[in-house]
Protein backbone atom coordinates (compact mmCIF):
# COMPACT_ATOMS: atom_id res chain seq x y z
CA UNK A 1 0.00 0.00 0.00
CA UNK A 2 1.33 3.32 -1.43
CA UNK A 3 1.56 6.22 1.56
CA UNK A 4 -0.91 8.54 1.75
CA UNK A 5 0.44 11.62 1.61
CA UNK A 6 -2.41 13.73 1.70
CA UNK A 7 -4.24 12.30 4.39
CA UNK A 8 -1.04 11.97 6.00
CA UNK A 9 -0.70 16.16 5.79
CA UNK A 10 -4.41 16.60 7.03
CA UNK A 11 -3.78 14.49 10.27
CA UNK A 12 -1.06 17.00 10.76
CA UNK A 13 -2.63 20.15 9.78
CA UNK A 14 -5.48 19.23 12.30
CA UNK A 15 -2.72 18.88 14.58
CA UNK A 16 -1.25 22.25 13.93
CA UNK A 17 -4.96 23.56 14.12
CA UNK A 18 -5.29 22.48 18.15
CA UNK A 19 -2.42 25.22 19.13
CA UNK A 20 -4.09 28.01 21.71
CA UNK A 21 -1.34 30.42 20.37
CA UNK A 22 -2.75 32.70 17.42
CA UNK A 23 -1.41 34.95 14.66
CA UNK A 24 -3.38 37.59 12.84
CA UNK A 25 -3.00 36.53 9.16
CA UNK A 26 -5.14 38.61 6.62
CA UNK A 27 -7.74 40.07 8.61
CA UNK A 28 -7.69 36.06 10.11
CA UNK A 29 -6.76 34.73 13.87
CA UNK A 30 -5.01 31.39 12.43
CA UNK A 31 -3.22 28.86 15.26
CA UNK A 32 0.32 29.66 14.73
CA UNK A 33 1.64 26.18 14.29
CA UNK A 34 -0.61 25.81 11.72
CA UNK A 35 0.41 29.29 9.89
CA UNK A 36 3.83 28.24 11.09
CA UNK A 37 3.53 25.03 8.79
CA UNK A 38 2.18 26.80 5.92
CA UNK A 39 5.28 29.06 5.85
CA UNK A 40 7.24 25.87 5.74
CA UNK A 41 5.63 24.42 3.11
CA UNK A 42 5.82 28.07 0.95
CA UNK A 43 9.42 27.92 1.26
CA UNK A 44 9.94 24.15 0.50
CA UNK A 45 8.35 24.88 -2.71
CA UNK A 46 11.02 27.88 -3.03
CA UNK A 47 13.76 26.19 -2.64
CA UNK A 48 12.92 22.62 -4.09
CA UNK A 49 10.36 22.45 -5.91
CA UNK A 50 11.06 18.17 -6.83
CA UNK A 51 10.89 17.52 -2.70
CA UNK A 52 10.04 14.09 -2.39
CA UNK A 53 6.56 13.28 -0.44
CA UNK A 54 8.72 12.29 2.92
CA UNK A 55 10.56 15.78 2.77
CA UNK A 56 7.36 17.37 2.15
CA UNK A 57 5.52 15.60 5.24
CA UNK A 58 8.63 15.92 7.38
CA UNK A 59 8.64 20.45 6.51
CA UNK A 60 5.15 20.17 7.39
CA UNK A 61 5.64 18.70 11.13
CA UNK A 62 8.49 20.10 11.99
CA UNK A 63 7.31 21.84 15.03
CA UNK A 64 4.38 19.47 15.66
CA UNK A 65 2.73 20.03 18.67
CA UNK A 66 5.51 22.22 20.11
CA UNK A 67 3.31 24.36 22.24
CA UNK A 68 2.43 21.04 24.39
CA UNK A 69 6.10 21.26 25.76
CA UNK A 70 6.72 25.06 26.86
CA UNK A 71 10.23 26.71 26.94
CA UNK A 72 9.20 27.34 30.84
CA UNK A 73 9.16 23.84 31.45
CA UNK A 74 12.96 23.52 31.24
CA UNK A 75 15.56 24.95 33.15
CA UNK A 76 16.35 29.14 32.16
CA UNK A 77 20.01 27.79 31.35
CA UNK A 78 22.12 27.26 27.99
CA UNK A 79 22.01 23.23 29.12
CA UNK A 80 17.89 23.79 29.78
CA UNK A 81 17.70 25.43 26.30
CA UNK A 82 19.71 22.62 24.56
CA UNK A 83 17.75 20.08 26.62
CA UNK A 84 14.52 21.66 25.41
CA UNK A 85 15.18 21.88 21.50
CA UNK A 86 17.09 18.06 21.84
CA UNK A 87 13.85 16.70 23.77
CA UNK A 88 11.59 18.64 21.66
CA UNK A 89 13.21 17.13 18.12
CA UNK A 90 13.15 13.27 18.91
CA UNK A 91 9.34 13.45 20.54
CA UNK A 92 7.96 15.58 17.39
CA UNK A 93 9.88 12.37 15.50
CA UNK A 94 8.40 10.07 17.40
CA UNK A 95 5.22 11.33 16.81
CA UNK A 96 4.64 12.10 13.15
CA UNK A 97 6.79 8.46 12.82
CA UNK A 98 3.42 7.06 13.85
CA UNK A 99 0.89 9.01 12.00
CA UNK A 100 2.90 7.70 9.31
CA UNK A 101 2.73 4.37 9.80
CA UNK A 102 -1.07 4.89 10.25
CA UNK A 103 -1.23 6.10 7.07
CA UNK A 104 0.50 3.51 5.10
CA UNK A 105 4.03 4.46 5.37
CA UNK A 106 6.57 1.29 5.81
CA UNK A 107 8.84 0.97 8.63
CA UNK A 108 11.86 2.40 6.88
CA UNK A 109 9.51 5.18 5.54
CA UNK A 110 8.19 6.34 8.43
CA UNK A 111 11.74 6.26 10.00
CA UNK A 112 13.17 8.38 7.93
CA UNK A 113 10.53 11.09 8.38
CA UNK A 114 11.19 10.66 11.84
CA UNK A 115 14.83 11.25 11.84
CA UNK A 116 14.40 14.57 9.54
CA UNK A 117 12.06 16.04 11.97
CA UNK A 118 14.56 14.71 14.84
CA UNK A 119 17.22 15.87 12.43
CA UNK A 120 19.57 13.13 13.29
CA UNK A 121 21.00 13.09 9.77
CA UNK A 122 22.28 16.36 9.67
CA UNK A 123 26.13 17.46 8.77
CA UNK A 124 28.39 17.20 11.80
CA UNK A 125 32.21 18.98 11.09
CA UNK A 126 33.38 17.90 8.13
CA UNK A 127 30.83 15.24 7.31
CA UNK A 128 28.62 14.65 4.59
CA UNK A 129 24.87 14.81 5.80
CA UNK A 130 22.06 13.88 4.63
CA UNK A 131 21.10 16.66 1.83
CA UNK A 132 17.32 16.35 2.89
CA UNK A 133 17.78 17.00 6.47
CA UNK A 134 20.24 20.03 5.08
CA UNK A 135 16.88 21.17 2.92
CA UNK A 136 14.77 21.21 5.96
CA UNK A 137 17.16 23.28 8.05
CA UNK A 138 17.31 25.83 5.47
CA UNK A 139 13.50 25.98 5.46
CA UNK A 140 13.47 26.62 8.96
CA UNK A 141 16.02 29.05 8.60
CA UNK A 142 14.27 30.98 6.24
CA UNK A 143 10.86 30.48 8.02
CA UNK A 144 12.65 32.38 11.13
CA UNK A 145 13.94 35.16 9.15
CA UNK A 146 10.94 35.75 7.12
CA UNK A 147 8.24 35.23 9.92
CA UNK A 148 10.09 35.64 13.44
CA UNK A 149 13.25 37.90 12.92
CA UNK A 150 12.18 41.17 13.79
CA UNK A 151 9.90 40.01 16.61
CA UNK A 152 12.90 38.23 18.35
CA UNK A 153 15.05 41.33 16.93
CA UNK A 154 13.16 43.29 19.88
CA UNK A 155 13.72 41.26 22.31
CA UNK A 156 17.39 40.89 22.62
CA UNK A 157 20.72 43.38 22.13
CA UNK A 158 22.32 43.62 19.02
CA UNK A 159 25.62 41.78 20.42
CA UNK A 160 23.24 38.72 20.84
CA UNK A 161 21.26 38.76 17.48
CA UNK A 162 24.75 39.30 15.21
CA UNK A 163 25.97 35.92 16.59
CA UNK A 164 22.63 34.14 16.40
CA UNK A 165 22.58 35.45 12.75
CA UNK A 166 26.45 34.05 12.04
CA UNK A 167 25.21 30.86 13.62
CA UNK A 168 21.91 30.72 11.37
CA UNK A 169 24.58 31.14 8.20
CA UNK A 170 26.66 28.65 9.05
CA UNK A 171 23.71 25.89 9.53
CA UNK A 172 22.28 27.04 6.20
CA UNK A 173 23.50 25.25 2.28
CA UNK A 174 24.22 27.32 -0.26
CA UNK A 175 20.77 26.92 -1.59
CA UNK A 176 19.24 28.36 1.27
CA UNK A 177 21.83 31.18 1.64
CA UNK A 178 20.87 32.41 -1.72
CA UNK A 179 17.20 32.24 -1.00
CA UNK A 180 18.10 34.22 2.26
CA UNK A 181 19.78 37.09 0.27
CA UNK A 182 17.08 37.29 -2.15
CA UNK A 183 14.26 38.00 1.01
CA UNK A 184 12.49 41.05 1.49
CA UNK A 185 13.93 41.54 4.96
CA UNK A 186 13.04 45.15 6.72
CA UNK A 187 15.62 47.69 6.94
CA UNK A 188 17.18 46.71 10.61
CA UNK A 189 16.75 43.06 9.24
CA UNK A 190 19.09 44.17 6.20
CA UNK A 191 21.56 45.95 8.72
CA UNK A 192 22.06 42.94 11.61
CA UNK A 193 22.66 40.75 8.51
CA UNK A 194 25.11 42.67 6.72
CA UNK A 195 26.55 43.09 10.37
CA UNK A 196 26.78 38.85 10.52
CA UNK A 197 28.28 38.32 7.30
CA UNK A 198 30.64 40.56 7.70
CA UNK A 199 32.44 39.72 10.66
Amino acid sequence: MAPDIAATLAAIDAAHALDPNKIERDGQSIPYELHYAEKCTQYLEKHTSSASPLLQVAVRAQHFRRWEVPRDSYPRTKVGYFAWRTGLKKRQGEQVKEICLQHGFTEEQADKVGKLISKEELKKGEGKGDEEAQVLEDVACLVFLDDQFDTFEREHDEEKIVDILKKTWVKMGKRGQDLALQMDLSERAKELVGKALAE
